[in-house]
C-alpha cells in the first residue's frame, strides 16, 4: 500500500477541524432556551430592531438582529388562545406569573434618529377647501381657509296677526267685517256744513284658488253708510271683482275678469248732481278678456273689454223726478300691450288703448237745452309707456305716463286732452316702516251742457309704522286736481288723516282715525271743509 505524501497531511487535518466546528455550531443553534438579559442594560423585544443601551452611559453596541427571521406562516398562526388549532397540538397552560409579566409595560426602546438633509422649501400648493369632520372636537384650526357658504335668501317676514283663512276644497277664503261709528262735520260736502253722527257696516270676502295650474281670485266688498241726523245721505255700496287666469301652455295664458259695482254719486265729487233729495244710484257691469304670449323675455298680447253703466232716475228736492238716460252709456275698449323683461325685477312696457262710449238714445228726455240735443258719444285714444319693477324687496310696483285724447261727436263739446300718470309704488323703508305712493287719472262724464268732461288727477301717500307687531300707526296725505274741460273751473282737493290699529289677535282688531277733507275751487260757492272722527272694530278670519 502506498504511503501518503507529506504535503497532504495538513489538508486532511484541516478538513477534520472544519467538520468538528460545524458539529459544535449545529448544537448551539439547536438550543431552544432564550438568551439571558444582560445584568446592566435593556434589551429590545423580540422582532424589534432596538439596541442595547448600557445604564452607565457607555457606548452602544452595533446594531445586530436578535431573532432569526422566519418565512411563511407556521401552522395555526391565526388561532387565538381559545380558537381552533388545526395541528391538534396540546396547548401550554399559562401560569399567573406569565400573565402578570404580559401585563407589564414593555422596556424602553430608543430608536436611532436620522437628521434630514436641509433643502429649499417647496412651492406651497393650495389645497381645495373641504368641509370639517363633524366628529372632530379639537380646536386646532385647519391649515387651509374653509369656503364660506352662500347666504340663503331672506324669507319675507310672517305677520303673526295675519288671518289664517278658511279652507274650502282647493280655495282659501278670508271673510271679514268692519263695524265703525263716528262723527262727520259736513257729510253733504256743502259750503254751509251741517254735521251728523254716522255708522258704517262693511262686510268683505276674499278668495284664492290653490291649483297647480290656472288661478282664480275674488274680492267682494259691500258697505252701508248711515247718517242718523241726515238719512237722505245714506249710501249703499257693493263692489265685486273676479279674476281668472287660464294657462293654455307654459308660454300662453288667457286672462279673464268680471266686474260688478252698485254705488251712488258721492257728495263733493264731479259727477254728483245738485238739488237731489238723495244720492242717485247707478250700476256698472263689465268684463275683460285678454290673450298674452311670451317669446323668451318678450311678451305681447291684448285685451278687450265692455262695460255697461246705467243710472237710476234722480229724485229732486222739489218732489220731481229727473231722467238720467243721457248719463247711461256703454263703453267698448281694446288695448294692445308689449313688454320686455330686462332683468328679473324690471319689465318695461308699451301700451296703446282705444275706447268708445255710446250713450243711450232710446230715452226721449236726453239732456237738452232748447230744441237741440247734446250728443255725448265719444272716442278715446291713450298711448302709454311705463315699467313694473321689484328691487330687492324694498321698492316694487308699477309706473306709467301717457297722453289721452277724447273726441266728442257733438261739435258743441270741446275735445278732452291731457297728460295722464298712473303709479302704485310700495317702499319698505325699514323693517317697521312702509310707504305707499299712488297716482291715478280718471275721466268723468258731466251733466253740464258746456262741460265736455272732468279730467281728474289724484295723488296719495301713506306711511305705516309698526310701533309693535300689534300696534300700527298710519299717516295719509292726498291731493286731487279736477279740470272741468270746456270751462274755467278748476278744483283742488286736499286730505290728511292719522290712524291707529290695535291688533288684539288674528281675528279681532280695533281702529281709530281722524281725517280732514277740503276743497278749494275758483267757482263761487264750491268750497267746503269736513272733519271726521271714527272708531271701528274689524272681525276677520
Amino acid at each position: 500500500m502506498p504511503r501518503l505524501c507529506p504535503d497532504r497531511a495538513p489538508a486532511a487535518f484541516g478538513l477534520g477541524a472544519f467538520l468538528a466546528a460545524m458539529t459544535l455550531a449545529a448544537g448551539a443553534l439547536a438550543q431552544t432556551s432564550p438568551p439571558a438579559f444582560p445584568e446592566n442594560g435593556s434589551f429590545d423585544p423580540p422582532g424589534g430592531q432596538g439596541v442595547l443601551i448600557p445604564e452607565d452611559g457607555g457606548e452602544a453596541p452595533s446594531l445586530m438582529p436578535r431573532n432569526v427571521p422566519t418565512f411563511g406562516n407556521p401552522p395555526a398562526h391565526g388561532a387565538s388562545k381559545t380558537g381552533f388549532d388545526s395541528t391538534n397540538a396540546r396547548r401550554k397552560i399559562q401560569s399567573s406569573v406569565e400573565r402578570k409579566n404580559e401585563r407589564q409595560p414593555l422596556p424602553r426602546v430608543v430608536t436611532t434618529q436620522i437628521t434630514p438633509v436641509q433643502r429649499l422649501p417647496p412651492t406651497p400648493v393650495v389645497l381645495p377647501a373641504r368641509p370639517a369632520d363633524p366628529d372632530t372636537t379639537a380646536s386646532i384650526a385647519p391649515p387651509y381657509a374653509p369656503t364660506q357658504a352662500r347666504p340663503k335668501p331672506k324669507q319675507p317676514a310672517i305677520d303673526p296677526y295675519e288671518p289664517l283663512g278658511i279652507r274650502a276644497g282647493s280655495f282659501l277664503l278670508r271673510p271679514a267685517i268692519d263695524l265703525s261709528f263716528g262723527y262727520d262735520s259736513n257729510p253733504g260736502r256743502d259750503a254751509t256744513p251741517k254735521g251728523s253722527p254716522f255708522y258704517v257696516v262693511a262686510p268683505e270676502l276674499q278668495a284664492k284658488s290653490d291649483w297647480e295650474r290656472h288661478e282664480f281670485r275674488a274680492k267682494i266688498r259691500g258697505s252701508y253708510d248711515g247718517y242718523t241726523e241726515q238719512p237722505s245721505l245714506n249710501r249703499p255700496y257693493f263692489d265685486s271683482v273676479l279674476d281668472g287666469r287660464i294657462d293654455v301652455t307654459s308660454q300662453t295664458r288667457v286672462e279673464l275678469q268680471n266686474r260688478v259695482k252698485v254705488a251712488t254719486d258721492t257728495p263733493g265729487t264731479p259727477e254728483f248732481v245738485a238739488d237731489v233729495a238723495k244720492p242717485t244710484l247707478y250700476t256698472n257691469i263689465g268684463g275683460t278678456a285678454g290673450l298674452f304670449h311670451r317669446f323668451n323675455r318678450l311678451e305681447v298680447g291684448g285685451k278687450a273689454s265692455i262695460d255697461r253703466t246705467r243710472y237710476e232716475d234722480s229724485e229732486l228736492t222739489d218732489g220731481t223726478t229727473l231722467s238720467n238716460g243721457d248719463r247711461s252709456f256703454t263703453a267698448y275698449g281694446l288695448e294692445l300691450r308689449g313688454s320686455y323683461e330686462m332683468t328679473p325685477g324690471v319689465k318695461p312696457f308699451v301700451a296703446v288703448a282705444v275706447d268708445q262710449r255710446v250713450h243711450d238714445a232710446a230715452d226721449p228726455r236726453l239732456c237738452q237745452c232748447g230744441e237741440s240735443f247734446v250728443e255725448r258719444d265719444s272716442q278715446g285714444l291713450t298711448p302709454r309707456i311705463g315699467t313694473t319693477f321689484e328691487l330687492s324687496r324694498q321698492l316694487n310696483g308699477d309706473v306709467s305716463i301717457g297722453y289721452m285724447t277724447r273726441r266728442y261727436e257733438d261739435p258743441q263739446l270741446q275735445d278732452l286732452k291731457g297728460v295722464i300718470a298712473d303709479a302704485s309704488l310700495i317702499w319698505s323703508a325699514t323693517a317697521l316702516t312702509k310707504v305707499t305712493f299712488t297716482a291715478r287719472t280718471s275721466v268723468y262724464e258731466s251733466t253740464e251742457r258746456e262741460i265736455s268732461g272732468v279730467l281728474s288727477r289724484d295723488f296719495g301717500a301713506q306711511v305705516d309704522h309698526a310701533f309693535r307687531d300689534w300696534l300700527i300707526g298710519t299717516l295719509k296725505f292726498g291731493y286731487g286736481l279736477d279740470d272741468y274741460v270746456g270751462s274755467l273751473r278748476i278744483d283742488q282737493r286736499l286730505s290728511a288723516a292719522a290712524g291707529l290699529t290695535y291688533k288684539m289677535n288674528r281675528n279681532v282688531q280695533l281702529k281709530g282715525e281722524v281725517r280732514r277733507e277740503q276743497r278749494n275751487s275758483n267757482a263761487a260757492g264750491e268750497d267746503y271743509a269736513a272733519h271726521i272722527v271714527m272708531l271701528g272694530l274689524r272681525l276677520q278670519h
